[in-house]
């Protein structure tokens, strides 16, 4: 039995701590029982299509997201993906990789994150869209969704994330709109309705509140993430189409708008963000377009886009690059270091995540790739660029190395992507929403290592699963440090249910950092389980 939680508060000293507060904590074992040394690919239904037939045109190319949790509240993690043309889907979990589908809606989906929007202990659905403001599908219980509108939210918007911003205990969110989709989509309408940009729409009893941060986007992925280390979450969002990446830092004073970076991506797809090194800094990978392989057929295939940039070349000051950034902070700032890690060329690149895959201690870098239009690629068969995912073994925080050996390199055209233990066994398996391609289960079957898994609630508090919390492993091995996100990669949520890969485990205590500042800490923890922590 795990020891007693400690609730203290940030900052302060032993005799400033509350006195401890009982706190249920449950564990349950998990056993890997497939083992075969690779990931298995499982085929999932649904298909993520485009309108209008077989040709696929300017930003229908963009696909939909997916999101993983435990939408029935029985344990296992469901799957809910995102459609432009046909109906989203619910993938029930009925446990051994078996999934029931069930259609939700009619598409004109984008992003998919799943929240518990009301604080009634039961998750809820939520899908960014094309032509409208996003859809809040409200979790009735018993398998049923009601259909709803987000109050005060009338814009159709297109990358969006979920915290507690202003500490007040319920979630609030950040969303920013593809100006490029909607201009094609509206025209002059869109130009003339000042609706374009960056919000922040805060939680008030219910209704959200907009405050406007930008007045154009480009948005393909947005980041809540501490960035300065003050322990408050700040704000990046990632452009397609050489505009710059928008940070705001959060102060008392409201969100300051930030340049903190030296070099960026050139048309950012996709972010996410880790320790990769285990030294208790958070790294922050962005991805973007540049061939894995420089070999005279890639290169042909790559022709119309890299002779586009050879006609629009970049001033010699301009941070921006066509390549991946990894985003690592010294004392002296942040500087990119994808180069000399090895990660800054992994294709067409949409959701990128880190995950520790092979649990060996360190996170693990995933990258869904491939693109198909008739304009751009009209000189390829189909009209399609057709690449594998990469997938990315951390070498001991000093690098990355290709593990093609992990059977991870399909090639169905990728867009939205996720981690989740969807087997009950230990560790991550993958999630990806192609497009015109049916989605992909990839079942972890490497059995490397051992795992901690940790579910966290805080009933009453407005924010039950904690979004927002930061987590600290620490075992005679070192220790592993992990953020409680609702979403990141390209338009895709992740688990309200934190992993830690490590390759042995003794003394395990963890340390949680709640939304609020409050600390706990918990000790005697058991290897390879899923833990449940309560908060009262």
């Amino acid at each position: 039995m795990a020891a007693l939680l400690l609730l203290v508060a940030c900052g302060a000293s032993v005799d400033e701590a509350m006195a401890p507060v009982a706190a249920e904590v449950a564990p349950v074992a998990l056993t890997a029982e497939r083992c075969n040394g690779n990931f298995i690919a499982h085929t999932l239904a649904h298909t993520t299509d485009v309108p209008g037939g077989n040709d696929v045109r300017m930003f229908e190319a963009n696909g939909g997201g997916v999101a993983i949790n435990d939408l029935d509240g029985d344990g296992d993690l469901d799957i809910v993906l995102a459609n432009h043309a046909g109906p989203n889907s619910i993938l029930w979990n009925d446990g051994d990789l078996q999934f029931r589908r069930e259609p939700l809606g009619e598409g004109d989906a984008r992003a998919a994150n799943i929240i518990d929007l009301d604080d009634d202990g039961r998750l809820d659905i939520i899908f960014t869209r094309t032509s409208s403001a996003p859809n809040f599908w409200h979790n009735m219980g018993d398998g049923i969704f009601m259909r709803e509108l987000l109050p005060g939210v009338d814009k159709p918007l297109y990358a969006i994330n979920w915290a507690d911003l202003d500490r007040d205990g319920d979630l609030d969110f950040v969303a920013a709109t593809y100006d490029a989709a909607l201009l094609a989509n509206f025209g002059h309408e869109f130009l003339s309705s000042n609706q374009a940009g960056v919000y922040v729409y805060t939680n008030d009893e219910g209704t959200f509140r907009a405050q406007r941060l930008a007045e154009q986007a480009q948005a393909l992925a947005l980041a809540l993430v501490d960035l300065n280390g003050d322990g408050r979450l700040d704000i990046q969002v990632g452009n397609d189409f050489a505009v710059p990446d928008f940070v705001w830092y959060w102060s008392d004073e409201g969100w300051l708008a930030q340049e903190p970076y030296d070099t960026t991506t050139h048309s950012t797809m996709s972010l996410d963000f880790a320790d990769i090194d285990n030294n208790g800094q958070r790294e922050l990978f962005a991805s973007d377009m540049h061939p894995y392989q420089e070999d005279s057929e890639t290169m042909a295939a790559w022709d119309p886009v890299m002779s586009s940039m050879m006609d629009d070349p970049h001033p010699p000051d301009d941070p921006q690059t066509m390549a991946n950034v990894l985003q690592m902070a010294d004392g002296a700032g942040w500087h990119d270091a994808a180069a000399a890690l090895g990660v800054n060329a992994t294709g067409w690149s949409w959701s990128s995540k880190f995950g520790d895959l092979d649990q060996d201690g360190f996170v693990d870098l995933y990258v869904v790739n491939g693109f198909m239009e008739q304009t751009t690629f009209a000189h390829l068969p189909d009209h399609e660029l057709v690449e594998e995912n990469q997938a990315l073994r951390n070498e001991g925080g000093t690098g990355f190395a290709p593990m093609p050996r992990w059977n991870l390199g399909a090639t169905a055209s990728g867009r939205g992507m996720s981690m989740a233990d969807l087997d009950g066994d230990g560790d991550l398996d993958i999630v990806v929403n192609n497009l015109r391609a049916p989605a992909q289960l990839f079942e972890n079957q490497l059995c490397g290592g051992h795992s901690l898994q940790v579910d966290l609630f805080w009933p009453g508090s407005g924010n039950e699963r904690a979004i927002g919390a930061a987590l600290v492993l620490h075992s005679e091995e070192g220790s592993y440090y992990r953020d409680l996100k609702a979403a990141s990669g390209y338009l895709s949520g992740d688990p309200a249910r934190v992993h830690f890969g490590l390759p042995a485990g003794t003394n395990l205590t963890l340390e949680i950092i709640w939304p609020d500042g409050l600390h706990s800490t918990i000790t005697d923890l058991p290897i390879d389980s899923l833990v449940t922590v309560t908060r009262p």
